[in-house]
């Protein structure tokens, strides 16, 4: 099986365990719990639950040379389903995040980009995949550079290879410097050859509102409003995270699904026009945020890898979520749990049947 690629953003997330007393007090000690550290930006997080959900993922990202880069490279090693492409830069630390979720509240992060801002996807090899993954231009500068030259060049040269191409954004920090670039140019350029695009409407209105005068508008009715726009701007698939509100999946037309390259092109017919929303399902219990919105990605991709319909796919995305916000691994078993009818997708895929290699020099052998 050909792996999925998932490129672009990755850290180190360390977690310490925060009780109620926890606070920046100056002077004081405060005692918190055990540190946990594990894989988070897009590439982690959406790769990994891809991977527990059964796909042969390939990971292609940027790390420094130091421990942190190193404790990356070995716990990708570690897990099956995964291989790593990545490119060590020698001039920037590892990327790494503070994940400070106190009990009861959502989580903060503080964040170093490191070697993520050099990512520029020109290492990046697709090879005869499938799908392209690419993972939070807004927290990778470089892609940005010349009006997203970048960004439009590494998603154009998976499409000349044959591939779907998806993209997922992050929410785009007002007093950063990428609070400043023309993110309607830079996705509109993006959008002419990406085929999904599964952002938060977090990232939506933080990157889209203020440059397009849009107001603060009800979940619901600005989640319809960016959907429509993000599909007039060239996407094929879009599926929108809005909160309480749960996901908005919209999608154009046949023959715009035809010409998604080889994961979507098999499913325009039954894919297109649909717009549909699925509520969050409950979980008993929220042990984190973190990566939610990632895993629900992964959740669609892989109904897609899998030839699931719209709803099917939504749904999956939405399991997957709750997932891992119960704080479970995105299993099959977990999954099947969750949503019975996902049971079909993770049923042994039939082997397409041998043909004999050609002769070397003398014409293609009939298929045995």
């Amino acid at each position: 099986m050909t792996p999925i690629v998932v490129a672009g953003h990755i850290c180190l997330d360390l977690t310490p365990a925060l009780g109620p007393g926890a606070a920046l007090d100056p002077g004081r000690l405060i005692d918190v719990g055990p540190l946990r550290i594990g894989l988070g930006g897009c590439v982690a997080n959406t790769g990994l639950a891809l991977a527990d959900l059964g796909a042969d993922v390939s990971l292609h990202f940027t790390v420094g040379d130091d421990e942190l880069g190193r404790i990356v490279a070995d716990t990708i090693a570690r897990r099956p389903g995964l291989t790593a492409d990545l490119h060590v830069d020698r001039d920037h630390a590892t990327s790494y995040s503070l994940v400070l979720e106190p009990e009861g509240h959502d989580r903060t992060f503080w964040h170093h980009t490191g070697a993520n801002a050099v990512f520029t996807g020109e290492h990046l090899d697709v090879g005869d995949t499938d799908l392209l993954h690419l993972g939070y231009p807004p927290l990778l500068p470089a892609l940005l550079a010349d009006g997203g030259a970048p960004l439009e060049a590494v998603l154009a040269r998976a499409r000349a290879r044959g591939a779907t191409t998806s993209l997922d954004l992050a929410v785009v920090d007002p007093a950063s410097a990428v609070g400043a670039v023309d993110w309607p140019g830079i996705l509109k350029r993006a959008l002419a050859v990406t085929d999904v695009i599964t952002p938060s409407l977090d990232d939506l209105t933080s990157a889209l509102g203020p440059a397009l005068g849009i107001p603060p508008l009800p979940a619901a009715r600005a989640a319809g409003l960016y959907a429509d726009l993000l599909l007039s701007w060239g996407a094929a698939v879009v599926a929108i995270s809005a909160g309480s509100e749960g996901l908005l999946l919209r999608t154009a037309s046949a023959s715009r699904l035809a010409a998604g390259g080889r994961m979507l092109a098999p499913l325009a017919r039954r894919w297109a026009d649909a717009s549909l929303r699925v509520r969050p399902l409950a979980v008993p219990r929220v042990a984190t945020t973190n990566g939610a919105g990632d895993a629900s990605t992964a959740g669609l991709l892989f109904a897609l890898s899998r030839g699931s319909s719209p709803t099917l796919a939504a749904h999956l995305a939405a399991a997957t979520a709750a997932a891992v916000i119960a704080g479970d691994r995105p299993t099959p078993a977990t999954l099947t749990s969750l949503l019975p009818a996902a049971a079909s997708l993770f049923a042994p895929r039939p082997t397409a049947p041998a043909t004999s290699a050609p002769a070397p020099d003398g014409p293609p052998h009939p298929p045995q």
